[in-house]
């Protein structure tokens, strides 16, 4: 059978994670979050923190299943290993079908909307997506081209990427008064706290939080996997917590909570330019839209070989023709463009979802990913499990963090939830979960 070559570092794997989660939600998702609890920070920084404890100790659960299996598939492969086949094919499904693609769309389509930022110019939705469908094609060809591109410009991205992020924190936390913004909150967002509307929040939250899970797709060209891929699924989490909280905490207290309401996807150019100047600011704008442009990177570079990870287990239509690897190129060349296909799909859908506001205040990647904790539930209690079998040692890992990382999901699904048309966009996550569990019968049962 084809192998690819391993090709990546423990560097390029924790950059992975942190180039993925660190990019497009917590520039664009202040004011929902903001929004959902009604200007209260210290409800919103609560909410933060259940957010990243659920990303921590799913982290720290699935790094023990990474410890324990190399194969290709990332947790397409941890539910075959630990659960069966037809968990495989159904967690298979929905990342190729509906976790990815959503992504990948959603995310392509803000750079779109930052490129135009960026630039001065006026976009209108479409012209939002035309820039957006013009970079998601870029990223797929130096992908499909090389895995060490794709490498490179996720390292270079998540350096860059850091810099306006700590730029406009660290000057906000100095010049603004994050305290004052969390002790002195409107009766509104004292109000906020009677009602679980702010439960909401972990939506947008969530999405700012989503992507750790990507690295798992690539742990097979991860050179000595079992050791990298757990040490990158502990750090890059726990760093990505202290760089959100500095940051929204700086641009609240620095511009205020009512102007970064006001002033939505604009507020880190205002921001930007207040602290550093016109000129500076622009820059940081660029370095912005890198970051977005990095996090569709990393999302494309785990999603293209996906259809392949299934294929080989013929847990997919077509599978002989998919889990092809190109020699010359050492990569899955027909599941890449398998996946591009299938995003095709998304791009409409979400054309279509904007256009005639099928979900209010959300978007269709905040459902994909709230389904997506509650498949995780499945994993946390195989780790469970295998604790109780000898092969997890620690207490620690084998039960308290899959517990924590379960109530976790439980909560993302239950914000989830505060959307009325979650249940329209469910009934097709489910869709796709159960053609997953009836092909799964076909597939094999391991994956050499």
């Amino acid at each position: 059978m084809e192998q690819q070559r391993r090709e990546y570092g423990l560097f390029t794997t924790i950059a992975m994670i942190v180039g993925i989660v660190i990019g497009s939600g917590i520039f664009f998702k202040s004011d929902d979050m903001l929004g959902y609890t009604n200007g209260n920070v210290g409800l919103a920084v609560l909410v933060f923190c259940i957010a990243a404890f659920t990303i921590v100790f799913g982290c720290l659960s699935f790094s023990q299943l990474a410890a324990l299996t190399d194969k290709p598939g990332g947790v397409i492969t941890y539910a075959n290993e630990f659960v069966g086949k037809r968990c495989a094919s159904m967690f298979g499904w929905f990342q190729v079908f509906i976790y990815y693609p959503t992504l990948t769309v959603l995310i392509s389509w803000v750079v779109g909307i930052y490129v135009g930022l960026t630039m001065g110019w006026e976009l209108t939705f479409v012209g939002m997506v035309g820039v957006g469908l013009v970079w998601f094609f870029i990223c797929f060809l130096y992908n499909i081209l090389s895995a060490k591109i794709g490498g490179i410009f996720q390292e270079a991205s998540v350096i860059i990427k850091l810099i306006p992020l700590f730029a406009i924190a660290i000057g906000g936390l100095i010049f603004g008064d994050p305290i004052a913004a969390i002790q002195n909150p409107s009766p509104e967002a004292i109000q906020a706290t009677k009602t679980l509307g702010w439960a909401a929040a972990i939506g947008p939250i969530a999405f700012s939080f989503d992507g750790w899970v990507v690295s798992t797709a690539v742990a097979h060209e991860v050179r000595n996997s079992k050791k990298n891929v757990p040490k990158a699924l502990v750090l890059a989490p726990l760093f990505v917590l202290a760089a959100y909280l500095m940051y929204f905490l700086g641009i609240t207290g620095y511009l205020g909570v009512d102007q970064v309401m006001e002033m939505g996807d604009t507020a880190v150019a205002v921001a930007a330019t207040n602290l550093l100047g016109p000129t500076f600011a622009g820059i940081i704008y660029v370095f912005v839209t890198i970051s977005v442009m990095g996090t569709v990177n990393g999302v494309i570079l785990g999603y293209i070989r996906l259809p392949y990870s299934l294929a080989l287990r013929n847990a997919i239509p077509f599978s002989n023709s998919l889990k092809k690897i190109n020699p010359r190129l050492n990569m899955p060349v027909n599941s890449a463009f398998f996946a591009i296909a299938v995003c095709g799909v998304w791009w409409v859908i979400h054309y279509l979802q904007n256009k005639y506001s099928l979900l209010i205040n959300g978007d269709i990647a905040e459902i994909a990913i709230a389904v997506s904790y509650l498949l995780y539930i499945i994993l946390y209690y195989q780790v469970f499990r295998l604790w109780r079998e000898g092969r997890v040692k620690s207490i620690w890992y084998g039960v308290v963090f899959p517990v924590f990382a379960t109530l976790g999901s439980l909560f993302v699904l239950f914000g989830g939830l505060s959307n009325p048309q979650f249940i329209i966009f469910v009934i097709i996550c489910m869709i796709a979960i159960a053609g997953g569990f009836f092909y799964g019968k076909n597939a094999y049962t391991d994956v050499q």
